[in-house]
């Protein structure tokens, strides 16, 4: 029998046992040697004893970052297997200069927060803050006032992973939606094979009942939601952002909203955590979330099982699956 590769986890104390149940971990330990301490700060020397000969560094949330200088005390290393999202904040370039593989498990991560976009989508269709609020204060909605999702126009800005997911579960629902889709990277017919409608995004945003943004965080989507672009939106419309905080002018934004002109379903924020005391915090047409759309609680586990298949390809041999090239930094959230 081979000898099983050595390993080391490096992510914060408390969500280890979320991200590796004891079903998963005990088939980690059949597939690597996995050193006993659990790496969460990388500057203490006792993690110089694990690094020394770690094949596989398994990260997660609270990693360190893997630069030139942790590379120097990792001369084995092989493979970053990263059991959550994005690895463009901890993991250098130089990690692919020196051949090492990285995976991420961003493909498990992505379904919760496609259900979690649809089901906000369909809130917005509904206008369902205004009429929770409305509720309330003892008003209930006459027929002809009520609103429902068929032929709402939605615009998704950004064919990412996520906005591919999102693509795909608007073209199969049962609501009748019509679908604009704003991504430079996209063709026509490819947008067409998604369900949408391809267009700029200064057309996405007058043409939308409901906006959702899937555009990864860059210096060039800083604010790509800006006070001229909200401007164009339809009074009545919907801002959903489960993306990055900083893709919309969280100022211009909370303007909008608090005229009662647009409607912001957010599970992410610029800052986040927005201050206490903030204009969002109390506005009726304003539903702010703690950065959930993600996997939470039970599903952090299907992050660990990604990257546990992510070992045993890699001691197998074979290609990782959710392997990251270093060209997509660029472009990834």
């Amino acid at each position: 029998m081979a000898e099983r590769p050595k390993l080391v986890l490096a992510m914060r104390r408390d969500i280890v046992d979320l991200v590796l149940p004891p079903a998963l971990r005990a088939r980690l330990d059949t597939l690597a040697d996995v050193h006993p301490l659990l790496v969460t700060d990388a500057s203490d020397p006792a993690a110089d004893a694990a690094f020394a000969d770690a094949e596989i560094l398994l990260t997660g949330w609270g990693a360190p970052e893997v630069d030139a200088a942790l590379l120097a005390r990792l001369p084995k290393l092989g493979a970053v297997v990263h059991a959550a999202g994005t690895v463009k904040h901890h993991v250098h370039p130089v990690v692919w200069e020196r051949g090492i593989g990285v995976s991420s498990a961003a493909d498990a991560n992505a379904g919760p927060v496609v259900d979690f976009t649809m089901a906000t989508i369909v809130l917005a269709a509904r206008r369902t803050l205004g009429a929770a609020a409305d509720y309330h204060r003892g008003v209930q909605p006459s027929y002809p006032e009520r609103r429902g999702a068929d032929g709402a126009v939605v615009g998704v800005i950004g064919a990412s992973r996520i906005g591919r997911g999102v693509l795909a579960r608007l073209a199969s629902a049962a609501a009748d939606f019509e679908v604009l889709l704003a991504d430079p990277y996209v063709s026509a017919d490819e947008a067409a094979r998604l369900g949408a409608r391809l267009v700029d995004l200064d057309e996405l945003c007058a043409g939308s009942h409901i906006v959702t943004v899937h555009a990864p965080d860059l210096p060039e989507t800083r604010h790509l939601l800006d006070a001229r672009r909200l401007g164009l939106l339809r009074d009545g419309a919907a801002v959903v952002n489960t993306a990055r905080g900083r893709l919309v002018d969280t100022e211009a934004l909370a303007r909008a909203c608090e005229t009662g002109r647009l409607d912001a379903y957010l599970d992410v924020t610029d800052p986040e955590p927005l201050p206490e005391g903030h204009v969002l915090h109390r506005l009726r047409n304003v539903l702010l979330t703690p950065h959930i759309a993600g996997c939470q609680g039970t599903e952090v586990a299907r992050l660990g099982a990604y990257a546990v298949d992510e070992v045993a390809r890699f001691a197998a041999g074979q290609p990782l699956l959710g392997a990251v090239r270093v060209e997509d930094l660029a472009r990834i959230a």
